[in-house]
């Protein structure tokens, strides 16, 4: 880990998240900002990528002078530049990435390429110093659901994937489906909290199967179903189908986990983080699932499971002291898995 008190610049641009941050080695978060899109993307029900680079475009140099400007700092203070250079969607990425490249050139200082994965599986140390390698991740988000053994910075090894769909997705797409508007996650989140989560026998895919991967288009089109089933459905109907889906992808997610749990012996913690992370729902049960299993439970604060420039800026620390820095030809990537030697999983394609 970070030894002197080194600053590092981060800049996210992976999604429909613009964020800037500064932090140190020594876990201060100096200054940040975070620009949500989520008003310009509502009409259309998802994050419209043309639209989202765009406004990373026009949003990017502003933030960083005013993040310098809080920090009472200028670029020449700054040790690295720590930019995401993927996956994500890629003009968003592009423009963040290209942008980090022209203040580390501008400034001559290294560059840091961040593999926004990487961002978030190691925020969960931003947060808590007495965490430490290896730990057993859960990694859920709008484009991912993995379980990993984070052995050390750029040391992976993944353990489970989804064969289809990501578990932020699957609640996106079920809050579409109930009328829920965007974004769908904690909109969907809300809604179970008065429901039934026992009314609607919703199916978990590859619960008590002896592969260890996930799977959630089955549940969603379950929750399709039952919704189609109901002539006219009330409030009450939502959020029981709501509190319904939501205990369902728990018991998915609490079942892999403990199957990963009995695989990797040797590690200290069970972490989760991501956007997904976020869900009170899916702590609680992780949280109870780590205790059983005799191990400490770990998650992030609310604010740094989504996307946000600080925990680019920390793996830009924990990168940066380990060597590992970057050179101006970095490429921006659409697609890039954190375990690039894991075993090809049936149905998972860019999702591995």
């Amino acid at each position: 880990m970070p030894v002197s008190n080194t600053v590092v610049l981060g800049i996210e641009s992976s999604c429909d998240e613009t964020a800037v941050a500064l932090v140190a080695a020594d876990r201060t978060i100096i200054a940040q900002r975070i620009a949500s899109q989520d008003e310009a993307h509502r009409p259309y029900g998802g994050v419209v990528p043309e639209l989202a680079a765009r406004a990373h475009a026009d949003r990017l140099a502003p933030m960083i002078a005013a993040v310098l400007d809080e920090a009472g700092m200028a670029l020449a203070d700054v040790d690295a530049i720590a930019g995401t250079a993927g996956p994500g969607l890629i003009g968003g990425v592009m423009v963040g990435l290209v942008t980090a490249k022209a203040l580390a050139l501008a400034s001559d200082k290294p560059l840091i390429a961040v593999n926004h994965l990487e961002g978030h599986a190691l925020s969960p140390r931003l947060a808590d110093a007495a965490l430490h390698f290896p730990y057993l991740l859960l990694l859920v988000s709008g484009g991912h659901c993995q379980l990993l053994c984070v052995e050390g910075v750029g040391r992976y090894r993944r353990l489970a994937t989804t064969i289809d769909d990501a578990v932020g997705e699957a609640f996106d797409k079920s809050a579409k489906l109930l009328g829920l508007g965007f974004p769908g996650g904690p909109a969907l989140e809300r809604a179970a909290r008065t429901g039934n989560p026992a009314r609607f026998p919703l199916p978990r895919p590859l619960v008590g199967s002896a592969e260890p991967h996930f799977s959630f288009a089955g549940l969603k089109s379950a929750v399709l179903r039952a919704h189609a089933a109901i002539p006219a459905p009330t409030e009450q109907d939502i959020a029981d189908l709501a509190a319904s889906f939501q205990q369902a992808t728990c018991d998915c997610l609490v079942d892999r986990t403990a199957r990963a749990i009995e695989a990797v012996p040797e590690v200290t913690a069970l972490v989760v983080a991501g956007g997904v992370a976020a869900n009170q729902a899916i702590r609680g049960a992780l949280a109870d699932l780590a205790a059983a299993h005799g191990l400490p439970f770990v998650a992030p604060p609310l604010w740094l499971c989504t996307d946000n420039g600080a925990m680019i800026a920390w793996a830009g620390q924990e990168r940066l002291a380990a060597g590992l820095t970057d050179d101006l030809a970095a490429p921006a990537r659409p697609r890039w898995p954190l375990d690039p030697a894991a075993e090809a999983v049936r149905g998972a394609g860019v999702k591995a």
